[in-house]
C-alpha cells in the first residue's frame, strides 16, 4: 500500500521513537528516489506499506527523512533507493534491493536469508534483512554502569559468543547454547579463572554466509549492521530478542565484576568487492563509504583489509557514523571498551596513504562519551601497514604483536632473542617511547583467535587448514611454533610432558611481564583446532570450547588459575609505570641477571635470562629465571631481603619443570629455598617470591 509521508526531520539519523510515532532519516547524496518499506514479518516478500519520500518535503540537503505516526518499538522496516547505476563513476544503485539502515539498532534476517539474492539482480525482500525500530529507553538496566577498571588490574579473555557454549558438553540448556544467555551461565567459570574482562569476537550483525562453499563465517569479521547485535547469538526468535539478550549478558557480567570489550570491524563490510552483495552501504552512497584505487572510482575498490573493500573511515559521513555507533554501544548498551580490528586501515587517507593525524582516530581518543572506555588497536592492516608502537594518539592501547612473536621465538629456542625478550617483559619501552605512557597500554598475548591456539603452538610446526577449502593457502605461514618432536597429537609421554612445560613457560612469561595480559578462550585447558590456524569458517567442534577438557586438563587449569591469582595479588605486577633500573630511586626497580648475578648474557647464542623486581613501597620482591636452553643450568640467587635490616627467604612459587601440584604453589604453601643458587631444568621457568621470615 502506497502512502503519503509526513516530512519529519533530518536528525537523528536512523529510526528514532517518539510518543506519537517514529522519525526515519537516511543519508544518500546521489539518490534520485527513496522509499521506506514497512513489514510485519521478517519473511515478508512484500512490504505492508510503502512510503515514497517526496524530495521537496522529505529531503534536506543529502538527508532523506519522514515521520510515521503510530509505529514504534519492534516495527520492521527497510529502504529501496533509486539512482544511477554507473560503476565507472562509482555509483551502484539498484532500486529493487532491500537495504539495511546503517543506523539500525536491531535487524531481523529472513529465515531464508540469501547472500546470493543480494548479489544478483532482482527483488530480495523475502530473503533479505529487515531493520528493526528500537526504543532503547524501554530496557531496565537496574542501575548498571560501566566498571571502568584500570588496565593495570585487567586480565582479558578473548572469546567467541557461540563457540564458548555451543559444544554439547557445555552443560548449558540446549536452547541457550551458543547464545548471549549461554555466556551468563558460564560466568562462574570466568570468575574462578580470574578474568576481569571478556573481549568478544564481532557481535555486530554480520554475514554468516560469507565463507567458501557450504562453510559458515564463524568469526564474524563480515559486518552488515554496525549498531545491531548479531541475531544468530540470540536464543529467541523475535526481532528484538538479540538486543535484549545482549543487554542481559552485559548486565550479568558487570555484576560479576567483568568488563565487556567488543571487537569492532570498521575497516570493511560484508559487501566485498564489485561482485559482492548489496546489503546497505553500496546501495545508499557507494562513493562515500568506501575507498577506491586512487582518484579513479571506476578502477574499483581499494583493498587494505583483504576482503575486497575498505571503509573510508575518515570521510565525514562515515566518521560520524562510526562515532555515533561507538557512543551508542557505550551509552545505550553499556559496553566497557572496543578492540578495533585492523585499526591501521582507519589511518589511511582517500588515496590509501597513512595520515600523520587521522581525524577518526583522534575523535575516538578525545570523545567525552568514550573517555572512560578501553580503546585497543590492532595496529596493522592486511596491506602491510604496521604501526605497533607508533599508533596515533596518547590514550590508545595496542595489541602487542611483537610480544607474541618474540616470546614464542625465545621459548622455542631461537637465537638472538634475549635482548628483545627483556624489552617485552619490561613493557616494551623500545616500542612505546612516550615518556608518560603506561606500560599496561601494551596488550600482551601469546595467542589470539587469529592463529594457533596455545596447544597447537606447541604441537604443530605447520598449519593444517585443508578444511577451509582454500588448499591450505590461507592463514599465516610463519607461526613461530614448535611441535616438540612430533606433528600433531601423540601418545609419547616425553613429548607430552615437554608440551605441557612449554605451555606453562609461555603463560608464566605472559603473566610476569609488564602490560595487560590477554589469553585466548580455552588455552587454559589446551583447546585444539587440530592445527588449523585460520578457523574463521569452522563453526563446529574445531572451534568450539570442549568442556570435557576441564577435567582432562585439570592440572593446567589449576596452574593458570593460581598464576593469575598470584600475579594479580602482587602490586608489583599492577604498576602503572615502567620498572626502572636500581639507580633510579623510583619504585619499583628491575635488575637483570644471567646464570651469574648482575651478568645477563645478551649474546646472540644466549638462551637464558633472569630478573628481579623490587618494590620497597609495597614490600615486594620477585625473582624470575628463564632457561630456554636444552640443558639444566645453575643460577645464582640474589639476596631475598627487601629491607637490609629484615631477614627474608625465597619461596618457590613456580617451577614449570615440576609435576603438579609442585609446578605452582600459592605463597602460603610454597616451599622455602635456602640455598644461594637454584638448578633450573631445560626449557623451564622459575618464579621466586621473597617473604620476611616473620611472615613465613
Amino acid at each position: 500500500m502506497q502512502l503519503e509521508c509526513w516530512p519529519g526531520r533530518s536528525y537523528p539519523l536512523g529510526a528514532t521513537v517518539y510518543p506519537s510515532g517514529t522519525n526515519f532519516s537516511l543519508f544518500s547524496k546521489s539518490a534520485s528516489a527513496v522509499e521506506l518499506l514497512l513489514f510485519d514479518d521478517p519473511d515478508d516478500a512484500l512490504p505492508q506499506r510503502v512510503l515514497a519520500l517526496e524530495p521537496r518535503q522529505c529531503r534536506t540537503y543529502y538527508y532523506w527523512h519522514t515521520f510515521v505516526p503510530d509505529i514504534g518499538h519492534g516495527q520492521l522496516y527497510g529502504y529501496r533507493v533509486r539512482g544511477p547505476y554507473d560503476p565507472e563513476r562509482g555509483l551502484w544503485f539498484d532500486g529493487e534491493k532491500l537495504l539495511v539502515d546503517p543506523y539500525a539498532r536491531a535487524v531481523a534476517p529472513s529465515s531464508r536469508f540469501s547472500r546470493d539474492a543480494a548479489r544478483l539482480p532482482g527483488n530480495n525482500c523475502g530473503v533479505g534483512i529487515k531493520s528493526v525500530v528500537v526504543d532503547p529507553t524501554l530496557y531496565n538496566w537496574e542501575l548498571d554502569n560501566q566498571l571502568d577498571r584500570p588496565y593495570a588490574s585487567t586480565v582479558i579473555y578473548e572469546m567467541h559468543i557461540r563457540g564458548f557454549t555451543q559444544h554439547p558438553s557445555s552443560g548449558v540448556p540446549a536452547e541457550r547454547q551458543g547464545t548471549y544467555w549461554g555466556v551468563i551461565d558460564k560466568i562462574p567459570y570466568l570468575q574462578s579463572l580470574g578474568i576481569t574482562a571478556v573481549e568478544l569476537l564481532p557481535i555486530q550483525h554480520y554475514d554468516a554466509q560469507d565463507a567458501p562453499d557450504d562453510l559458515t563465517n564463524y568469526w564474524g569479521y563480515s559486518p552488515i549492521a554496525f549498531f545491531a547485535p548479531h541475531q544468530g547469538y540470540s536464543s529467541g526468535s523475535g526481532p528484538l530478542a538479540a538486543i535484549d539478550e545482549f543487554r542481559d549478558m552485559v548486565k550479568a557480567l558487570h555484576r560479576a565484576g567483568i568488563e565487556v570489550i567488543l571487537d569492532v570491524v570498521f575497516n570493511h563490510t560484508a559487501e566485498g568487492g564489485a561482485g559482492g552483495p548489496t546489503y546497505s552501504f553500496r546501495g545508499l552512497e557507494n562513493r562515500a563509504y568506501y575507498l577506491f584505487n586512487g582518484d579513479d572510482v571506476g578502477a574499483g575498490y581499494a583493498d587494505y583489509s583483504g576482503t575486497g573493500n575498505t571503509i573510508d573511515a575518515n570521510h565525514s559521513i562515515v566518521r560520524r557514523m562510526i562515532m555515533d555507533c561507538l557512543r551508542y554501544w557505550v551509552s545505550e548498551m553499556h559496553v566497557d571498551g572496543f578492540r578495533f580490528d585492523l585499526a591501521s586501515v582507519m589511518a589511511r587517507d582517500p588515496n590509501g596513504e597513512p595520515m600523520e593525524n587521522p581525524p577518526i582516530l583522534w575523535e575516538i581518543e578525545s570523545d567525552p562519551v568514550l573517555a572512560g572506555t578501553k580503546i585497543i588497536a590492532e595496529a596493522w592492516d592486511a596491506a602491510g601497514l604496521y604501526q605497533v608502537g607508533s599508533f596515533t594518539g596518547h590514550r590508545w592501547a595496542e595489541w602487542n604483536g611483537e610480544f607474541r612473536d618474540d616470546i614464542r621465538r625465545f621459548v622455542r629456542g631461537d637465537l638472538g632473542m634475549v635482548k628483545k625478550v627483556s624489552a617485552r617483559i619490561n613493557g616494551s619501552p623500545d616500542l612505546y617511547t612516550q615518556p608518560d605512557r603506561e606500560p599496561n597500554r601494551s596488550i600482551n598475548f601469546i595467542t589470539s583467535h587469529d592463529g594457533f591456539t596455545l596447544n597447537d603452538l606447541v604441537s604443530y610446526n605447520n598449519k593444517h587448514n585443508e578444511a577451509n577449502l582454500e588448499q591450505n593457502r590461507d592463514g599465516s605461514t610463519p607461526n613461530n611454533s614448535w611441535n616438540c618432536g612430533v606433528e600433531g597429537p601423540t601418545d609419547n609421554p616425553h613429548i607430552e610432558a615437554l608440551r605441557q612445560r612449554q605451555i606453562r613457560n609461555l603463560l608464566t612469561i605472559l603473566f610476569v611481564s609488564q602490560g595487560t595480559p590477554m589469553i585466548l578462550m580455552g588455552d587454559e585447558v589446551r583447546r585444539t583446532q587440530g592445527g588449523n590456524n585460520n578457523a574463521y569458517c569452522q563453526d563446529n567442534a574445531v572451534s568450539w570450547f570442549d568442556w570435557r577438557t576441564i577435567a582432562q586438563q585439570a592440572d593446567l587449569l589449576r596452574f593458570v588459575r593460581l598464576l593469575i591469582d598470584v600475579t594479580q595479588d602482587l602490586a608489583i605486577f599492577r604498576k602503572e609505570r615502567f620498572w626502572l633500573p636500581p639507580d633510579h630511586h623510583d619504585s619499583p626497580s628491575i635488575t637483570w641477571h644471567g646464570v651469574l648475578l648482575n651478568e645477563p648474557d645478551w649474546s646472540y647464542y644466549s638462551h637464558t635470562l633472569a630478573f628481579e623486581v623490587r618494590s620497597a613501597a609495597d614490600n615486594e620482591h620477585v625473582h624470575v629465571i628463564l632457561n630456554a636452553y636444552k640443558e639444566p643450568l645453575e643460577f645464582e640467587l640474589p639476596d631475598p631481603r627487601i629491607d637490609p635490616k629484615t631477614q627474608a627467604q625465597w619461596l618457590r612459587i613456580v617451577d614449570t619443570a615440576l609435576a603438579s601440584p609442585d609446578e605452582i604453589r600459592p605463597p602460603t604453601e610454597a616451599p622455602a629455598i635456602a640455598a644461594r643458587s637454584y638448578t633450573v631444568q631445560p626449557r623451564s621457568a622459575v618464579v621466586l617470591l621473597a617473604r620476611p621470615l616473620n611472615l613465613v
